[in-house]
């Protein structure tokens, strides 16, 4: 069967009401309300480096779509249309075609969640690859960036961290989990949760905004670096799962909590007078906000045990172009 069209037509060609012109001619045709400005981002993911080979392809689609609805949720964006470059190895086409059927599946599910039409994209052969480009809507104005950050201001985390990288590493052999663990934490790695709806309501409350892709050091480091501010954190105020609080007590559990990344939470800034504001939001929103630290003059992220010991690791975070053993 399934020549380039033909897999567009059977797994991916779906109406696309919030389009002026969806799949089918050589673009896309969108129109912008007056007054808002569009939010564009794209994310890869390569079999090998982001994900195993035999990775339930159902968790792939939702994951693929997940990771780029965080990137709108960090800018406060409402995620509207995304564009799909799938590169398909020739056995998965020819030979494993229930492959294509759950990872389109996966992919919709979270797609009709958020309403968000997929209007184009690309289909080849090579190594399995997914490419998705996601195009939001946000007030003229009033995006979330990274530049933001005041000192003094309030650190805040979505959710908990480290659990993706915990299990992550036991699936690398590098930690051994205990079969209810692994149950536990895999979902955070998989199937994480898109913060769309809380990255919104954070336009008016946060003076900047993140989302942990590469590890909480990494990406706070990369609002300090546009802010030209410092930050100051506390370890045991990181949010993290009764799991991981098990294994702190070795240098990769901690590595996982501030450097391991895949946690898809958010990180903001936020003035001190509306910590009583986020925490009526964060009940509202049934997600947990903790406050974790305050951002100071000066350069980098100091982290800082329960007795005010300085923490220090040897990775801040992920990075695609580092020599890995």
């Amino acid at each position: 069967m399934n020549a380039e069209f033909d897999i567009i037509s059977r797994y991916f060609r779906r109406p696309a009401p919030n389009a002026v012109l969806g799949i089918g001619d050589d673009a896309a045709l969108i129109a912008v309300p007056a007054n808002n400005e569009l939010a564009i981002s794209t994310d890869a993911l390569v079999c090998g480096t982001h994900f195993f080979v035999d990775t339930d392809p159902y968790k792939l689609g939702y994951k693929s779509l997940a990771v780029n609805l965080s990137d709108m949720a960090a800018m406060g964006a409402t995620p509207r249309w995304v564009l799909l470059a799938l590169t398909l190895p020739d056995d998965l086409v020819k030979h494993q075609t229930s492959w294509l059927t759950e990872f389109s599946a996966g992919f919709f599910a979270l797609a009709d969640e958020y309403q968000v039409a997929l209007i184009g994209g690309d289909t080849t052969a090579g190594p399995l690859s997914v490419c998705i480009q996601i195009i939001g809507e946000v007030p003229a104005g009033k995006a979330l960036r990274r530049r933001g950050a005041q000192i003094g201001d309030d650190i805040w985390i979505s959710g908990h961290l480290g659990d993706a990288a915990l299990v992550l590493n036991h699936e690398l052999k590098k930690i051994s989990l205990a079969e209810d663990e692994i149950t536990q934490c895999l979902p955070a790695l998989l199937m994480p949760a898109a913060r769309v709806e809380l990255g919104q309501r954070l336009i008016e409350l946060a003076h900047s905004a993140i989302d942990i892709s590469d590890g909480l050091l990494a990406d706070l480091g990369h609002i300090l670096t546009a802010s030209e501010k410092s930050a100051c954190i506390a370890m045991d105020k990181i949010p993290c799962s009764a799991i991981l609080k098990k294994y702190l007590s070795m240098p990769l559990a901690t590595e996982c909590l501030l450097a391991g990344g895949d946690d898809y939470e958010l990180c903001f800034t936020a003035s001190p007078v509306n910590r009583n504001k986020v925490a009526s939001l964060a009940e509202e929103l049934d997600i947990h906000l903790t406050r974790i630290g305050e951002v100071c003059s000066g350069k980098g992220v100091i982290v800082k045990d329960g007795e005010g010991k300085i923490i220090t690791l040897e990775s801040s975070g992920y990075e695609h172009f580092s020599a890995r053993g």
